[in-house]
Parts: C-alpha cells; structure tokens; sequence
C-alpha cells in the first residue's frame, strides 16, 4: 500500500511540474533555464511579465474573444449533439444506420485535410473572414459529442420513452422532460470536453482573422511570440505568463467539475 502511494506521489509530481514550472518561470524577473530556476529567489519573482504581455496584447480582450468563440462552439456542440444523438438513439427512419457509419468515418478525417475548403467556402463564399461566426461555424457539430449522446440516451430505458408517448408528449417534449435530466453527466462531460479544444484552437481562427481586437487568446500569444517578445525585457517569462492566463480557466473548470464525472442511476427512473 506504501510501496502504491509513493508511486502515485511521483506520477503526481511529475505530472504537476510543468504547471508548477510554467507559474514560477511567469513569475520571474531575470528568466534562469537551469534547474536551479524552478526554485527562484524570492527576490527574483515579480508580476511585472503580467504587465508586459497585457500591454502587448490587451489579455482582457483576447481572453473576451476566447471566450464568445468557445461558448459558441460548445453552445452549437449541446444543441446539434443532443438532438443528433437523441434521432440516431431513439427514432426509427430510414438510413439511421448509414447515417451513423458516416459519422463515424468523419472521426477519422484530420480537421487540417479540410482547412482549405473550409476558408474557401467560409471566406470566399459567405464572406465571414473577421468575424465570430466565421471562427465558430466549422466547430458547430461535433461527431465525437453527437456519439457520446448517442450512447447515453441508448442506456435509457425503453419504457420511459413509451410511457411518455402514451401521454401524448412531442418527440421534443420527451428529448427536454424525459431524457435529457438523465444524461446531464453526459452534458458536462461534453461541455468540458469541449471547451478544451476551441479554447486552445490556433490553426483555424489564425486563419481566419486579421483584426488583432478578434483574435483569441492562443492567436494573440502566437503573434506576441512572433513579433514584439524580442523586445521585452523578460520575453521568456512574458510568454510564460500569457501561458498561464491561457491555461487557468481550464484548470479551475476541471477542478470545480472534477466530482461531477459519476454515472447517473438510469433505472432510478423505472418502477417494479
């Protein structure tokens, strides 16, 4: 029992020293490669690389911009992976089956062998270069969220379904009151699981805006790094700091969530 304990201590402290080492190195007046870095004097520790990149970069509006991307995308993500995966689970139509398979070789498509279609159609046809929609559009349904509700709502018992419908409820009235409030581990399971992706998405928003007052977070740092750190007194730490900035509300939402990753007991619902 020990013996698992230590080992557990070390796979915790191995995994926890690079946050620990990207906080310290944000912290730092003089940047220190060394080993002895990652354990600075306290005199040596600061706040002013905060400073340097939020004048740099507006962090505040960048974070505001990372913000209305990743809600859109998860917002679409629930909405279009609820009611995909409720049709493919519980409705009875013609082609669910190859529907289902085609979803499922989306999965193996990289998102990268479509970037150029995707900006031709997105910018060229519709003409959403430089805008929130153009960024959210691409990411709106997510074949992996649309499987996972597919799986949960198949987990649903049958006569709750049936039971709803001798009431006379909607198709809809029974997704929203009936199977929906069984899932909800699912929902969170797909918000945060979501979030992660967007949140830290570089390829497509940087190819999609110009405007530096659109672009998120991740753009932003890329573009620091690229531009104006040479000429930072602690570039290294700068771009330490925006890192922790990027890093942090993915850290606390799965901190504050953590507990919440439980199955539901689905057959609580049935009687006899």
């Amino acid at each position: 029992m020990r013996l698992k304990f230590v080992a557990l201590l070390i796979g915790a402290f191995v995994f926890l020293f690079p946050f620990y080492y990207m906080l310290i190195g944000s912290l730092q007046a003089e940047p220190d490669p060394t080993v002895s870095g990652a354990f600075p004097a306290p005199g040596n520790l600061t706040g002013h690389n905060y400073a340097e990149i939020n004048k740099s970069i507006h962090l505040g509006r960048s974070l505001l911009n990372s913000g209305i991307f990743t809600g859109g995308v998860i917002l679409g993500t629930l909405v279009f992976g609820v009611l995909a995966g409720y049709a493919l689970a519980r409705l009875r139509f013609r082609g669910r089956g190859l529907v289902f398979n085609l979803m499922l070789l989306i999965q193996v498509v990289p998102f990268q062998l479509l970037t150029i279609p995707l900006y031709v159609l997105i910018v060229r046809s519709y003409g959403l270069a430089d805008s929130y929609l153009g960024m959210i559009l691409p990411f709106l349904i997510n074949s992996t969220a649309v499987f996972v509700f597919r799986q949960y709502f198949l987990q649903l018992p049958a006569e709750l379904f049936d039971a709803a419908r001798i009431d006379g409820a909607s198709e809809l009235g029974i997704l929203w009151r009936v199977a929906v409030p069984l899932v909800r581990p699912a929902l969170l399971t797909g918000v945060l699981l979501t979030f992660i992706g967007p949140w830290n998405e570089f390829l497509w928003p940087f190819l999609i805006t110009k405007q530096q007052d659109l672009q998120p977070l991740a753009v932003s740092l890329s573009n620091y790094l690229t531009t104006v750190s040479a000429r930072a007194a602690n570039p290294f730490g700068a771009v330490l700091a925006g890192a922790c900035v990027l890093a942090a509300p993915a850290v606390t939402l799965f901190i504050i969530f953590q507990r919440r990753f439980i199955s539901t007991n689905l057959s609580s619902g049935v009687k006899g």
